[in-house]
């Protein structure tokens, strides 16, 4: 009688992709007494690496047999074959999944390096690397497990400092799938803008009015005192320089295409802002946003009167929004998104389920989960899993054609 075989067999083909590899290696398999376990397949550059795990034949007899018909195979096709007895796995499954986003413009090898150094000092496998976005950032995603999310966020926050990239880590789990709620801050988030200096230079007093907010931004001043002090210098200023202003304002690039990719995808998008409805709404129907809350500036007789109506939308005023919307929609707050620039966008960044800091000051880098140091928005959906081809399909879909040419 035979030796007993081992419990698994580890196939792997590597070379030129060509159709019909696949099909063709499973005949091989189906023609012997073998289970399919785990398959794995990736295409880089015209490069395939094809991996089955098979359970091995009762025997090494036909081991051997199964062997050299596979490997017959790959070398007909100008493949490189490799194959690995090994016991079976006494439970493939894992708990805990994490997944790890990675983008740079440029992406260097020492800052994957890095990454994969922390995951691994604190217990963490990757099963897989694979590539969501080639342009105008490139993005790849690590998938694994065993490793505390808590505390490779804190690892990899300086891990980001210090290689230049950016870098989200997630809870692999149902959260990432279903509804979600995203809420946006909309000065030097959505638009390039902050409107109030916009309105300042219609009254002359921008210097006066950018000073103020840049203190109130980087969290030197209360907001509510200083958007006070800032619209009683808007005083006596026509109503109509609010038209004026907003067909002054530049979207960031990628705004409409992320508010297009989350509409598509059925999620809920929120402009949460301590600007001005008067300027804001009008932008976010134009964007298909679902709810705003902002201040509103105080008219009388055609002029502004230097004040705002009803309660400011503040630091505290933005995290009430954002619990408030997730309740009328029924989304928990793990499935919530929360992105800005400011200390006034803190306290919104720590309650969401993913606070990102859009090129951040300060304050809003050290309270979110995530960075984005690139200057376009839509580099935000590939924090969220969401992949370039995943975009461009659904523009396709929409009639909308591809911006440009996918990078090999």
């Amino acid at each position: 009688m035979n030796d007993v075989a081992a419990d698994t067999l580890l196939l792997t083909l590597t070379g030129p992709d060509r159709p019909g590899i696949t099909r063709r290696l499973c005949e091989i398999l189906a023609g012997r007494d073998v289970v399919i376990i785990d398959i794995q397949q990736i295409v880089v550059r015209g490069q395939l690496i094809l991996s089955f795990l098979v359970t091995s034949p009762l025997d090494n007899s036909q081991l051997a047999a199964l062997s050299d018909e596979v490997r017959d195979f790959g070398i007909s096709q100008g493949f490189d074959v490799e194959i690995q007895p090994g016991a079976a796995e006494a439970d493939p499954r894992r708990h805990g999944r994490i997944q790890i986003t990675v983008m740079g413009a440029p992406l260097r090898p020492a800052a994957i390096a890095r990454v994969a150094s922390e995951i691994a000092d604190r217990g963490g496998n990757i099963d897989r690397i694979r590539r969501i976005a080639s342009y105008p950032v490139t993005a790849v995603a690590f998938e694994g497990s065993g490793a505390s999310v808590a505390e490779l966020r804190t690892a990899l926050a300086a891990a980001a400092v210090d290689t230049g990239v950016d870098i989200a880590v997630q809870e692999a789990g149902l959260d990432r799938r279903g509804q979600h709620l995203v809420v946006m801050d909309v000065d030097s988030t959505v638009i390039q803008d902050e409107v109030i200096d916009l309105l300042a230079d219609e009254a002359g007093t921008h210097a006066q009015v950018a000073a103020i907010t840049e203190r109130a931004m980087a969290g030197e001043l209360d907001f509510s005192a200083s958007l006070r002090a800032r619209v009683a210098l808007l005083e006596g200023l026509p109503a109509d320089v609010i038209d004026r202003v907003r067909d002054r304002i530049t979207l960031t690039p990628g705004a409409r295409t992320l508010c297009r990719t989350l509409r598509n995808l059925g999620y809920r998008i929120a402009l949460v802002s301590g600007g001005f409805t008067e300027v804001i709404a009008p932008l976010a129907a134009e964007l298909g946003v679902d709810q705003v809350r902002a201040n509103t500036l105080e008219i009388v007789d055609g002029r502004l009167t230097g004040k705002v109506t009803g309660a400011i939308v503040d630091r505290a005023g933005k995290r009430s929004a954002l619990e408030e919307f997730a309740r009328e929609y029924g989304i928990p707050m793990s499935r919530t998104i929360a992105i800005g620039d400011g200390a006034n966008d803190v306290d919104m960044l720590e309650a969401a389920g993913l606070g990102i800091a859009f090129n951040g000051k300060a304050a809003a880098r050290d309270a979110a989960d995530s960075s984005v140091s690139v200057p376009y928005l839509d580099s935000v959906l590939y924090l969220m899993g969401i992949t370039r081809e995943e975009v461009e399909d659904a523009d396709v879909n929409a009639g909308l054609g591809i911006s440009a040419p996918p990078l090999n």
